[in-house]
C-alpha cells in the first residue's frame, strides 16, 4: 500500500488523528499506555515492542494495533523507523 492507501484506510477505520513520524536507530519508550486504539503502520525500519513478558518486533510493511490500555515499551531498531500512525483519541501517542 502507498502512504496516501494506509492513511485513507485509517480514515476510513474511524481513526481522527494520522500523521507520519520517524524515530532515530536505538530510540527507546519508557512504559506507557494508550486510552484509545493506536495504529502503526512501518514504511521503513523495525521497532519492538514489550507487552509485560511478550515481545513483538514489527518491520516494513507491519501493521501493529497497540490494544487501549496496554502498558508497553518501544525500542527501535538499529537502522531507525519510519512509520504512519493512527490515533483514536488525538494526541493519544
Amino acid at each position: 500500500m502507498t502512504k496516501d492507501q494506509i492513511k485513507q484506510k485509517l480514515i476510513d477505520e474511524g481513526f481522527v488523528h494520522i500523521y507520519e513520524w520517524k524515530d532515530e536507530g536505538g530510540k527507546s519508550y519508557a512504559s506507557h499506555a494508550h486510552k484509545g486504539k493506536v495504529v502503526l503502520y512501518i514504511i521503513q525500519g523495525s521497532i519492538e515492542f514489550t507487552f509485560g513478558d511478550s515481545k513483538q518486533l514489527v518491520h516494513t510493511g507491519d501493521r501493529f494495533d497497540v490494544p487501549p490500555g496496554g502498558v508497553h515499551t518501544a525500542i527501535v531498531g538499529p537502522d531507525g523507523c519510519e512509520y504512519i500512525v493512527g490515533e483514536m483519541i488525538e494526541g493519544d501517542s
